[in-house]
């Protein structure tokens, strides 16, 4: 069993890789191709929306035939989406590319939690997810400056087609090593509208909308573009800042892990963290033009306090039955994964939209958003019911 979850993790440092390896990218993708920053921002987009189409499928997979096969499968065609990416001529091929990816990527993390949530105690499982998380956040790490160095050394297509090499070789790790929880005899009852039956998850899945939408889409692709076209940032500049992010976000993935035993409150660490991520996003907002090391400092900032991620799911988890606990997660990460490709896909047309005769200010509209959307669902979530297992 541990073997074969270290298996899925592995998969989830490449599901962190995939979905922030544009940033870096994107210079050489429009020196290349000439794709715009829109194209890329909904390339991203189609990423999220392609992981977020598969969550409800994939929950009922996982309670009904178990996590080995449905994410061995999935990850394969992943490892397609990047075959193509790497041999992409245009905008569209890109866009599909990255679909299949966001398929192959969709079950891993959820698999790992589906694990958790059925061979371990309920107490540890905020600190598990946030481990799982934090390693995974590896990924990101390696989309930054060593991706740029990659990509430097060997070219952005030999890159890929390495990376859809290592991808399928994970698909194969995966069906041979993970082990199947033991299935319940009730795992073919309750549907969907058992779960959105229970009151108290509704404001709870306010707050996954919002609590990896910001620096999901920040890091995932605004980072290559603001850097470059407000300071002037050349490739290997964006990646050593999307690296000071990405160990960030390590940072505060583990970081979170333990506060809900050590504070005995969940509710109250995920509004606090949150609210100082929206203060951080009215920071870049203001402060756009400002000196490099400040946008730097803030979205570092961000990207540690903006970690909530495992800590809103263990929440989630608390209010769902053992029978319906595949479904439960995914629903979960259906409502955290969605709205980042939608936000990826409308703040590429506010970027296109806004007059660029200053160079910060399609950039100041993208912050704005991204603010605005985290303060709404910051307020919906003081509703929420605490409750730590």
């Amino acid at each position: 069993m541990r073997i074969g979850i270290a298996a899925l993790i592995l998969a989830y440092v490449l599901s962190q890789f995939y979905r922030a390896f544009l940033a870096v990218l994107s210079p050489v993708l429009k020196a290349d191709l000439g794709v715009s920053a829109a194209d890329l921002a909904s390339a991203s987009g189609w990423w999220f929306l392609a992981f977020a189409a598969m969550q409800l499928p994939i929950g009922s997979s996982l309670d009904r035939i178990g996590p080995r096969l449905t994410s061995g499968v999935l990850m394969a065609i992943g490892a397609a989406g990047a075959l193509l990416f790497s041999q992409a001529t245009d905008a569209f091929q890109i866009k599909l590319a990255m679909a299949l990816i966001g398929v192959g990527c969709a079950p891993v993390l959820m698999a790992s939690y589906f694990i958790f949530a059925r061979q371990f105690s309920p107490a540890v499982f905020g600190t598990l997810a946030g481990i799982t998380i934090g390693v995974g956040s590896l990924g990101n790490v390696a989309s930054s400056l060593p991706l740029s160095a990659a990509v430097e050394a060997f070219g952005w297509r030999e890159t890929v087609m390495g990376l859809a090499a290592i991808t399928g070789a994970v698909a194969l790790a995966i069906l041979v090593l993970v082990r199947d929880p033991e299935r319940l005899e009730t795992a073919r009852g309750g549907s969907l509208l058992d779960l959105l039956r229970i009151p108290a998850i509704w404001p709870i899945l306010a707050m996954m909308v919002v609590c990896y939408t910001p620096i999901a889409g920040l890091r995932g692709l605004w980072v290559g573009p603001y850097f470059a076209d407000v300071h002037g940032a050349d490739p290997l500049e964006i990646g050593r800042v999307g690296l000071w992010i990405g160990l960030a976000m390590v940072a505060g993935n583990f970081a979170y892990g333990p506060m809900d035993r050590w504070l005995g409150t969940r509710k109250w660490v995920i509004f606090g963290g949150n609210a100082v991520t929206l203060v951080c996003l009215f920071g870049l907002w203001w402060f756009a033009a400002a000196p490099v090391w400040i946008a730097t400092a803030l979205l570092i900032a961000a990207g540690f306090f903006g970690a909530s991620f495992p800590m809103v799911i263990a929440h989630g988890r608390a209010f769902f039955p053992p029978h319906l606990m595949g479904r439960g997660v995914t629903l979960l990460n259906l409502f955290g994964i969605a709205p980042i490709g939608i936000a990826q896909i409308l703040t590429g047309r506010i970027h296109a939209a806004t007059d660029a005769a200053v160079p910060a200010a399609p950039f100041q509209a993208v912050f704005l958003f991204f603010a605005v959307t985290t303060a709404i669902g910051l307020a919906v979530y003081l509703l929420s019911q605490d409750r730590t297992d």
